[in-house]
C-alpha cells in the first residue's frame, strides 16, 4: 500500500516503468512520420498505376507513361502537408494533454497522465477524467461512469470504493492509489475490445468519394481485361497498341488525384484551425460543423465568461454572513458558485476561525445543491426550485426581481432533514437569496447574429433558472429566447421530443437530459452541434454530431470533444464552420473536374467495346488534359475561400455539375471516331483531333466552375490556357500530336466551336430538366436534399 502522505519516491517510479507498469495509452491518434507514407504510397489506385507503367515498359510504350509523374507529384504533395498538419496538431495536443495532480516524495506536482505508474497516489477532483483504475484512500467524490459502464446515475465514492478508468469527478475530491494502468486498465480493456470492429465514422464528403472511388475500382478489372481481348485476339491489333489502347481507357475512369485532394484540403484545414487555438481531434468533424443547423450551447462559459462573482445578498436574518463563510470555507472549489461565494464571504486571513464540518455534501447537476454539517446542523447552498419546493412561491418577488436581470439566484439555508447528497424531500428554511452575476462575452451578440445569418438555430441547454436563462440569451442577441421552458416539467422523452420544436432556452435541465434534447433534435434530421465546458455536458458532447469544448473547463469536457478551443473563445466558432464550408464547397467543385474525365472516358469505353475499334485517345494525352484542366485547378480551387451554404447531397452535386461537360466530350468523341473511321484517318490523327477539342471543352468547363471571379482564379484559368498552349505547340512528339493537313485544322476548328455549343446547350438542358423535377417531382426534391 502506498503511504498516503508520501506517495512512492522517485526510484520507485523509475522501476515500475522500467517494469512496462506506466500508463502508456493503448492507441495513438497522431500517425507516425513512417505511418503517413506508407498510407500515401501504399494505395490501391496506385497499385493500379504501377501495373500499367510495369505493362508500357514491357511493351516499350514509354512516351504514353506520362501519368506517373503526376502521381509521384500527387504522393509527394500529399505526405508533405500530412507531415505539416501532424507538427502542427503535436505541438497543440502538447498543450491539451491531459494532466493529473499526483503526491510523489511527499510532494505534489501535476505530471502527464502517460507517465503515472501503477501505486501512483493522485488526487482526484471535479473535472477529472481518469485514465487509470484507482481506490479511494482519502476523502469522497461523486463519480459518473456513464462512458464506461452505460449508467448515468451519479455514484457517490467513498474511502475503499474502486474508480474505473474513464469515469469522471462531477464534484468532490480524493486521494487514490492507482490499481491498473495502460492496457491493464478498464476502460483500456474496452477499447481494445471493440478497436476490432469499430469502423471509423465518415461523413457525407469523405463517403461520397469512397463509394465512387470504390465502384470504379471494381468496374476497371474486367473492362481492362474484355478490352485486350478485343483488341488483340479480335482485331488482330498488336500487343503493343492493345495495352497502349487499354491502359488508355482505364487512366481515363481513375480520378487519381480526387480523394488525395479531398484528404489534403481537411488536413490543411485542420492545420488552419490548429494556428488560431483550435485543436481538432477528429479531421472529418471539420465537415460536420460545416453542415450544422443547430447549435446547442450553454449558458455558463460559452454565452457568459466562466468566472462569477456575488453582486447582492437578501439576507433573512442577523449574523448570516459569518454562518455562510463557515459552510462555504468546507466545501471544495469544484465550482466556479462556490469560488464566487468563498471570494465574496471568507476572510482568507482568519480560517482558523471557522467551524470544522463534520460532513460535507458535494454538488451534483442531479440535486443541484451542496451542503455541510456543522455542529450538527445541515446547511446548504442549492437552486431554489431544488431547494425550497413548494415554499418557491412565497419568494417569488425576490425571483422576479433579479432573474428578470439574467442573474442567478442561490439559496442558502437550514436543512430540516439529514442531508445524504439525495434529493430533498423537504424545503430548507432559507437565511440568505446570494445573487451571482456573469458578464456576458463582448463577442456574444456578433457570434450569435452570424449563425442566424447562415440558418443556424442556437439553442440555450442551461442549469439555470429558465427565466435567468432566456434573459441572458435575449440579452446576448438569440433569436427567440423568449422561448423557454423548466426541463424539470419534462418526465418523459415525449415531453422533450415535443418541446425541441417549439422552445429555445432549456432551463434547470440535468445531464441525462442535456443528451436527450440533443437525440431529440438529431430524430428530426438536425446536424446538432453542442458546446460545453463542465462534466455535465460530456454526455451531450459525446452524443452530438459535432462537439466542442473550451480548454478552461473541465478535462473530462475537452476529451469528450472532437474539437477544443485552445484559448476559450467561442468567437472562433465562426470561423470552425467556415473553415468547414469552405472545404466541402471547393472540394464539390474540384470534384466536378474529376468526374468530367471519368464519365467520358467510362462512355467512351463501353461505345470503343461495341463498335470494336481501339480507344480514341493515348495515356500521354489524358495525363496532358487531366493536368491542365482537373488535376492543377483543383488543389487552386480546393484552398480558395468560399463561405457559401452547403445544399443538398454531395455527391449528386458532384454528378450534376460534371454532367454537361461529360456528355459534351462523350458525344464529341462519338462524332470524331465515326467520321475518322469512316474517313480512313490513323488512330494518330483522330486522337489529336480528339485531345484538341477535349482541350477547348476543358477550359470552357473550368471557366464555368471558377464562378464567381477572384483575381487568383482569373489567373488559374489564363495560367492552364498557357500550359496548353505551350506543350501543344512545343511537346508535339511527348503527347502525340500529329501535324494536321489544313483541311483537318478547319474540321478541328469547326469541332471546337460545335463542342462549346454542344457544352453550353447541355448546361441548359440539364439546369432545365433540375429546375422540371424540383418543381414538379417530391421525391426528387428529397433526393436533391440527400
Amino acid at each position: 500500500m502506498t503511504d498516503v502522505n508520501k506517495g512512492l519516491s522517485t526510484d520507485e517510479v523509475l522501476e515500475l516503468t522500467s517494469k512496462g507498469m506506466s500508463n502508456i495509452p493503448v492507441g495513438n491518434q497522431s500517425k507516425s512520420i513512417g505511418q503517413i507514407i506508407a498510407g500515401n504510397v501504399f494505395t490501391y489506385f496506385n497499385f493500379v498505376f504501377g501495373i500499367f507503367s510495369l505493362m508500357l515498359i514491357l511493351v516499350r510504350s514509354y512516351v504514353n507513361m506520362t501519368f506517373l509523374p503526376i502521381i509521384i507529384i500527387n504522393t509527394i504533395i500529399g505526405i508533405v502537408q500530412e507531415i505539416r498538419a501532424k507538427l502542427v496538431l503535436d505541438r497543440l495536443t502538447v498543450v491539451n494533454a491531459p494532466k493529473t495532480k499526483v503526491i510523489r516524495d511527499s510532494v505534489i506536482s501535476v505530471v502527464d497522465s502517460t507517465t503515472l505508474v501503477k501505486g501512483d497516489l493522485c488526487i482526484f477532483e471535479s473535472g477529472n477524467q481518469l485514465s487509470a483504475d484507482a481506490i479511494v484512500v482519502e476523502g469522497s467524490v461523486r463519480v459518473n461512469e456513464a462512458l464506461v459502464t452505460g449508467e448515468s446515475d451519479e455514484v457517490l465514492k467513498y474511502e475503499g470504493d474502486i474508480l474505473l478508468s474513464g469515469s469522471f469527478i462531477v464534484s468532490g475530491e480524493c486521494k487514490a492509489q492507482l490499481t491498473n494502468v495502460g492496457h491493464e486498465a478498464y476502460a483500456a480493456k474496452l477499447a481494445l475490445e471493440a478497436k476490432a470492429g469499430r469502423r471509423k465514422q465518415q461523413t457525407t464528403m469523405m463517403r461520397s468519394l469512397d463509394k465512387m472511388v470504390k465502384i470504379i475500382g471494381v468496374i476497371i478489372i474486367p473492362l481492362g481485361v474484355i478490352m485486350y481481348i478485343q483488341n488483340h485476339y479480335y482485331l488482330g491489333n498488336s500487343i503493343k497498341d492493345s495495352v497502349v489502347s487499354v491502359v488508355a481507357s482505364l487512366v481515363g475512369m481513375i480520378p487519381e488525384g480526387l480523394y488525395l485532394l479531398a484528404s489534403v484540403a481537411l488536413v490543411v484545414s485542420v492545420m488552419r484551425l490548429g494556428k488560431k487555438k483550435v485543436l481538432v481531434h477528429e479531421m472529418n468533424c471539420v465537415e460536420t460543423l460545416a453542415r450544422v443547423n443547430v447549435l446547442c450551447v450553454d449558458k455558463t462559459g460559452t454565452i457568459t465568461r466562466p468566472d462569477m462573482s456575488v453582486s447582492d445578498v437578501v439576507f433573512m436574518g442577523e449574523n448570516i454572513s459569518c454562518l455562510i463563510a463557515s459552510v462555504a470555507v468546507n466545501m471544495h472549489d469544484d465550482n466556479e458558485t462556490i469560488k464566487a461565494v468563498k471570494s465574496y464571504f471568507v476572510d482568507n486571513d482568519n480560517l482558523d476561525n471557522y467551524d470544522k464540518a463534520e460532513r460535507v455534501i458535494t454538488f451534483s447537476s442531479r440535486i443541484k445543491y451542496s451542503g455541510a454539517v456543522i455542529n450538527g446542523e445541515g446547511y446548504v447552498f442549492g437552486a431554489p426550485e431544488y431547494v425550497l419546493l413548494s415554499d418557491y412561491s412565497e419568494y417569488q418577488e425576490i425571483f422576479d426581481r433579479y432573474s428578470g436581470r439574467g442573474e442567478r439566484i442561490i439559496v442558502f439555508g437550514k436543512a430540516n432533514e439529514e442531508i445524504r447528497g439525495e434529493v430533498l424531500e423537504k424545503a430548507v428554511t432559507p437565511l440568505a437569496f446570494i445573487i451571482i452575476e456573469n458578464e456576458i462575452r463582448d463577442t456574444a451578440r456578433q457570434t450569435f447574429s452570424y449563425f442566424a445569418d447562415q440558418g443556424v438555430d442556437i439553442v440555450v441547454i442551461s442549469g439555470d433558472n429558465p427565466t435567468t436563462a432566456s434573459n441572458v440569451a435575449i440579452r446576448a442577441g438569440i433569436r427567440n429566447a423568449e422561448n423557454y421552458i423548466d426541463a424539470g416539467t419534462l418526465k418523459t422523452d415525449e415531453d422533450i421530443a415535443e418541446a425541441v420544436k417549439k422552445y429555445t432556452v432549456f432551463g434547470r435541465v440535468i445531464p441525462e437530459q442535456k443528451k436527450k434534447i440533443i437525440m431529440a433534435y438529431k430524430a428530426l434530421g438536425k446536424v446538432v452541434a453542442m458546446t460545453g465546458d463542465g462534466v455535465n455536458d460530456v454526455l451531450a458532447l459525446k452524443c452530438a454530431d459535432c462537439s466542442v469544448a473550451m480548454a478552461s473547463g473541465s478535462e473530462a469536457a475537452s476529451n469528450a470533444a472532437q474539437v477544443v478551443l485552445l484559448d476559450s473563445d467561442f468567437s472562433k466558432m465562426p470561423s470552425v464552420v467556415l473553415e468547414g464550408r469552405r472545404v466541402v464547397n471547393n472540394i464539390q467543385c474540384s470534384a466536378s473536374l474529376f468526374l468530367v474525365k471519368n464519365i467520358f472516358s467510362i462512355l467512351t469505353t463501353f461505345l470503343t467495346l461495341i463498335a470494336a475499334n481501339l480507344y480514341p485517345l493515348y495515356p500521354t494525352q489524358l495525363s496532358l488534359l487531366g493536368a491542365f484542366t482537373i488535376g492543377i485547378p483543383a488543389f487552386f480551387l480546393a484552398l480558395q475561400p468560399n463561405r457559401s451554404l452547403i445544399k443538398g447531397d454531395f455527391l449528386v452535386n458532384v454528378i450534376l455539375k460534371a454532367l454537361p461537360a461529360g456528355l459534351t466530350d462523350f458525344i464529341i468523341l462519338s462524332l470524331i471516331s465515326i467520321y475518322g473511321n469512316a474517313m480512313g484517318l490513323s488512330n494518330e490523327q483522330i486522337s489529336t483531333v480528339a485531345i484538341s477539342v477535349l482541350l477547348v471543352v476543358g477550359i470552357a468547363t473550368l471557366v464555368r466552375v471558377c464562378k464567381p471571379w477572384n483575381i487568383t482564379r482569373i489567373l488559374v484559368c489564363v495560367a492552364m490556357t498557357a500550359g496548353i498552349f505551350i506543350c501543344y505547340n512545343f511537346f508535339k512528339e511527348l503527347f502525340a500530336i500529329e501535324v494536321l493537313t489544313k483541311e483537318m485544322k478547319h474540321i478541328t476548328h469547326l469541332l471546337m466551336l460545335a463542342a462549346v455549343l454542344i457544352f453550353y446547350c447541355m448546361c441548359k438542358l440539364v439546369g432545365w430538366v433540375i429546375e422540371y423535377l424540383e418543381n414538379h417531382n417530391k421525391r426528387f426534391r428529397q433526393f436533391l436534399k440527400g
